[in-house]
């Protein structure tokens, strides 16, 4: 895998390209702003992009605002934005164009390797890797009128999950329950979201979106 950092701490850009070279993940660029990165992008797609949100010059979301150029720029780019705090709606502005490959997480869990770098390869492979404190905090500010009411609590639970990217295997394993379960789920949250209730990858993304859009 090939991929490329930006991210203007010194110490965690050079501790993420110490990580992925010691995990075989071959680092093709490590910059420390949005303009570097997507001169980068643009001479050389790479198979994954970690990029974070406040980057030079504004330090405001000028890493977010880079990942969506590079993201047009290279269609299905896979990106896994880091960030100090939560921000949800970055995440949601990240999962915005319906397609998948796309990861939120907190800058503390860099320091859970394995984890961490589970996310990257589960990004980098087309899919989502969403913080669960993102989660979390969407589950809290629910509206009245949420299009998710009719979801049983087991079922918002097997949202919450897939919303931060777990196959159907690790879902069963967290719930304690039989993976035919877990798949009776989803074809029930697809059914009451309007979705087909094929489960595949990108009906998944579907589900993910009008969760983290409600």
């Amino acid at each position: 895998m090939r991929v490329m950092i930006a991210e203007d701490d010194t110490l965690l850009r050079e501790g993420l390209v110490l990580l992925l070279s010691t995990a075989g993940i071959e680092v093709v660029a490590a910059v420390d702003n949005a303009d570097d990165f997507l001169t980068a992008v643009a001479a050389d797609r790479p198979d994954a992009v970690i990029v974070d949100i406040r980057m030079p010059p504004t330090f405001t979301d000028d890493g977010l605002r880079a990942a969506v150029s590079a993201r047009k720029l290279h269609p299905g780019l896979p990106v896994l934005v880091l960030s100090s705090w939560v921000e949800d709606s970055y995440a949601a502005e990240l999962l915005g164009d319906g397609a998948g490959g796309v990861g939120y997480l907190l800058k503390e869990r860099v320091g859970k390797v394995d984890r961490f770098l589970d996310s990257l390869r589960r990004v980098a492979a087309g899919g989502t890797a969403m913080d669960p404190e993102v989660i979390s905090q969407l589950l809290v500010r629910r509206k009245a009128d949420d299009p998710l009411a009719a979801l049983t609590a087991r079922e918002r639970e097997v949202l919450a999950l897939m919303a931060e990217g777990h196959n159907n295997g690790t879902i069963a394993e967290r719930l304690v329950v039989s993976e035919g379960a877990v798949h009776k789920h989803i074809r029930s949250i697809f059914a009451k979201l309007g979705l087909s209730t094929e489960d595949v990858g990108h009906r998944r993304v579907l589900a993910v979106l009008a969760y983290l859009n409600a």
